[in-house]
């Protein structure tokens, strides 16, 4: 069931999403070489201290997980797609981060994620990230009154696939309001006028994610919940969420 949102609770969703803006951008100047996955989870943590906001991510438990997610921050290293579990590794140069963050504020949720690179950058990690972020903006700029979900899908995965990566199948963007998840799904790629129906109040976690060696083929970690890419190329993934209005789509986790 998807349930339509008003105006009002879709600022209220902004206020949800400004803190997940705050606390990923935090993350991303605190990130760097020898920086342990667990300090930049305390620095995720402390905005949602302050913020009186409350973790969408901790403690969360969906089916195919063997524990509960033990941290507020998702946080993926090089060849990890997405979910990754913040441990004590310290980044080292030229690693590739994706920085995947949500939370709750007066009974609403939003989600977002970034990719970036530490230290000096390789220009194949450049170009992924990029992508990424261009199939978000096209994902985005497909998210309008009229149009179907299949118009979301297909054009993130056109991005995609004309710069040659692989999409993880069976992975992609969501609902989102009362509950970080909720319907509908949003793939990352499909075709054009096919599913949904987009409507004014709809709010959408739109989320691409890309695979450097061209492949779709991933698998989970033995902590249960990390995917990581099955050829060892690095991955980048990129989040906003988005409510549907007849202004024009609205990017609720801006900074």
């Amino acid at each position: 069931m998807v349930e339509l949102k008003t105006d009002t609770q879709i600022d209220a969703m902004r206020e949800a999403g400004r803190v997940v803006a705050d606390a990923l951008a935090a993350v991303r100047e605190h990130a760097a070489v020898g920086v342990s996955l667990l300090e930049l989870d305390e620095v995720a943590h402390d905005v949602l201290r302050k913020a009186g906001a409350g973790s969408p991510f901790l403690g969360y438990r969906p089916s195919f997980a063997p524990t509960p997610f033990p941290a507020v921050l998702c946080v993926s290293v090089n060849d990890a797609i997405v979910h990754g579990i913040p441990t004590k590794y310290r980044l080292r140069d030229g690693d590739l981060v994706s920085a995947d963050f949500g939370a709750e504020l007066d009974g609403w949720a939003a989600d977002s994620a970034i990719s970036f690179t530490v230290g000096r950058a390789r220009p194949e990690d450049v170009r992924l990230v990029e992508t990424a972020e261009r199939a978000l903006a096209a994902g985005i700029g497909a998210a309008v009154v009229g149009n179907r979900i299949g118009d979301i899908a297909h054009a993130i995965g056109t991005v995609c696939r004309e710069a040659g990566y692989g999409i993880p199948e069976d992975f992609g963007g969501h609902g989102i309001g009362r509950r970080m998840h909720e319907d509908p799904g949003v793939p990352n790629e499909g075709r054009a006028g096919r599913g949904m129906v987009l409507r004014h109040g709809m709010a959408l976690a739109i989320e691409p994610m890309v695979i450097g060696g061209g492949g779709d083929g991933y698998h989970e970690a033995p902590d249960g919940w990390t995917l990581r890419t099955n050829d060892g190329s690095r991955a980048a993934h990129a989040e906003h969420s988005v409510a549907i209005t007849e202004a024009g789509p609205r990017i609720l986790t801006a900074r």
